[in-house]
């Protein structure tokens, strides 16, 4: 059974966009994926995005992400929000994935906006409809123009926002003006998808986060949201300052090498990448040593 959600925070409030683990030969380690997990519930996160780009799910096959799913479910889907991702840039692929998801045990859905072919908003509307219709999940949109190419524009969150099941939107467009519209408007539940801007976002409306450096500082992160929820401004500044090194360094390259060698120096379940991502040189590991220090990270 899922976790206790209401309509503001249909998933949980502290989410960490899992990475997947795979062993030394590169096959999908679902015994790691299953510790990971648990780690990460342990760690205070209430809810986990799985089979998103963080879990490489460009290079994992439709049987792996259905394996993934059903192992997290087991493993924590009685305490935390378990999310799959299923938005690809081909609809009816991820229609089939959506279906699947469900069927693996998953609480809801993540649909990205449709990356490379960058169609209009009315083919975003055509397609998020067609996500939140093929199963009875509840729906987070992601907006993420600087990977998609297409913004999801305001107008289009709205009008997706009356679907049902289309319930929230994960935000990384990097733009509080456009949020703060959005959020007023549509009435969606929004999470913060840029670690960097995760306490503006809570001050414009946000409810929570979608984090990669929820893999190691996700007690801090919940510790922010705490005291921005009690007005404690100050405190929450605070913390957020005091995490600008991880933000910095988790993303000096990209998000997944970053955040599989950190967990890889805390001896927790990573492995290797998938091509085309590659491991972290010795020299971007030592500079990754640094930022995670100056953040306080214990490694």
């Amino acid at each position: 059974m899922a976790p206790t959600s209401t309509s503001q925070t249909p998933f949980g409030r502290v989410l960490t966009a899992m990475v997947t683990p795979f062993t030394p030969d590169g096959a999908l380690d679902l015994d790691g994926a299953q510790r990971l997990a648990a780690h990460l519930v342990d760690a205070g996160n209430d809810g986990l995005i799985v089979n998103g780009t963080t879990g490489e799910s460009p290079t994992t096959s439709d049987v792996e992400k259905s394996q993934l799913v059903r192992a997290v479910v087991d493993a924590v889907g009685h305490r935390a929000h378990i999310v799959a991702g299923a938005g690809t840039n081909d609809t009816r692929h991820s229609i089939e994935l959506a279906r699947a998801a469900e069927q693996a045990g998953a609480h809801g859905l993540l649909a990205v906006t449709p990356y490379y072919s960058k169609p209009p908003q009315e083919g975003l509307q055509r397609h998020f409809t067609a996500i939140a219709d093929a199963t009875g999940l509840p729906v987070m949109l992601y907006d993420i123009p600087g990977r998609s190419g297409v913004p999801i524009s305001t107008e289009t969150m709205v009008r997706l926002a009356e679907h049902p099941r289309i319930v929230a939107n994960k935000d990384a467009k990097g733009d509080l003006g456009r949020a703060s519209w959005a959020i007023a408007r549509s009435g969606l539940a929004w999470y913060s998808g840029d670690d960097m801007l995760n306490l503006p976002l809570l001050s414009v409306g946000a409810v929570g986060f979608v984090s990669v450096v929820g893999h190691v500082v996700a007690p801090e992160l919940r510790a922010m949201l705490d005291a921005h929820l009690a007005g404690d401004v100050t405190k929450a500044t605070e913390i957020h300052q005091k995490l600008l090194p991880v933000f910095t360094g988790m993303f000096r390259t990209q998000g997944v090498i970053t955040t599989k060698a950190a967990l890889a120096l805390q001896g927790l379940p990573a492995g290797p990448l998938r091509l085309p991502l590659v491991e972290l040189s010795p020299e971007e590991t030592e500079q990754l040593k640094r930022d995670l220090a100056a953040g306080g990270v214990q490694l």
